[in-house]
């Protein structure tokens, strides 16, 4: 998909503007500021300073693994890129980062998934872990739709979590958007039925549902999602038309591990890689891709409300590399 769509959407994320998109760049660029000045800065400094060897390839391998990007999908892509710069004949370090920089570029597309974007209201499912940062990024989709002028109605699934309502509760209020909710203990299906009442009623454009991010049992988890999204489809046969994943960069493989789990639990369609800005090894981003086969659809960029980005995966990786 060419960047003017990643970064400028269609549907419910259209109309975006050149200022906007600009941003975006800009936001990616802060969130990898330590990857890129610690592992990344690495393989562009070998790149630089070494001929292509079998050392070379080595050290990027190791320096990939050290990034997050995980053991399989580095020993994949390395062995890859090597393979094209044999075929290619080539002997300069800097056609050789050039290719692996595109096959990094192709292992965050070759997953993206058909979103419906024109359904009113659009229904986005949230799932993760606890402490992934689930709630605020709710906000800050809420936020984000409710600035393009998206009316936006959020619901408080999650009632297994003590003060869990009350966090995303407290979120609506500074968000300026309303909030279907009844306390923890509540039946987290009817909060959601209601939810879609609501939204279906009021002329909603969004609906935004969060949901328990963790219960004692893989198969009680695939339970409640199973029956949060047949409460759904009773209203809207379609829906959800996203079920998005928030995991924490910070987490490392266990974000990859928990991508797995909530992968095999629920119908993903995207990921959320929320605290990118906390940590040097946004690498995790590569693994995901490739272990659950979903596209990386947003980034969290930071603490503000504002601070949530559109991904591209171009400008994800030029932002590695410390391109402009």
């Amino acid at each position: 998909m060419s960047l003017f769509k990643r970064l400028f959407g269609r549907g419910i994320d259209a109309p975006r503007t050149a200022a906007e998109a600009n941003t975006d760049v800009v936001k990616l660029s802060t969130a990898t500021e330590r990857t890129r000045k610690s592992f990344f800065g690495q393989i562009a400094a070998l790149f630089e300073s070494a001929a292509l060897s079998a050392e070379l390839w080595d050290d990027i391998e190791a320096l990939l693994v050290q990034a997050d990007v995980g053991v399989t999908t580095t020993t994949n892509l390395v062995k890859r890129v090597k393979e094209q710069v044999r075929r290619a004949g080539i002997k300069e370090p800097a056609e050789a980062r050039q290719m692996l920089h595109d096959e990094m570029v192709r292992i965050l597309q070759e997953h993206e998934l058909p979103i419906n974007q024109t359904a009113k209201p659009h229904v986005v499912l949230v799932v993760g872990v606890n402490g992934a940062g689930k709630t605020t990024l709710i906000a800050k989709l809420a936020h984000r739709y409710l600035d393009r002028g998206q009316k936006v109605v959020l619901a408080a699934g999650d009632t297994f979590r003590a003060a869990a309502a009350e966090q995303l509760e407290t979120w609506g209020q500074r968000v300026g958007v309303p909030v279907v909710s009844r306390g923890q203990g509540g039946d987290p299906g009817a909060v959601v039925y209601e939810a879609m009442e609501v939204a279906t009623t009021t002329d909603c454009d969004v609906i935004i549902i969060d949901t328990a991010g963790r219960l004692h049992a893989k198969v009680n988890l695939m339970q409640e999602l199973t029956k949060l999204r047949n409460i759904i489809r009773r209203k809207m046969a379609d829906a959800p038309h996203e079920v998005i994943l928030v995991i924490d960069a910070t987490t490392g493989q266990n974000g990859v591990l928990q991508a797995k789990a909530f992968a095999a639990a629920s119908d993903v369609t995207s990921v959320a890689i929320t605290k990118m800005d906390g940590t040097a090894k946004g690498g995790i981003a590569f693994a995901i891709a490739q272990e659950i086969q979903r596209p990386v659809r947003y980034v969290g960029t930071g603490e503000k409300m504002t601070d949530l980005a559109l991904f591209d995966a171009t400008t994800f990786v030029d932002a590695l590399f410390g391109r402009e």
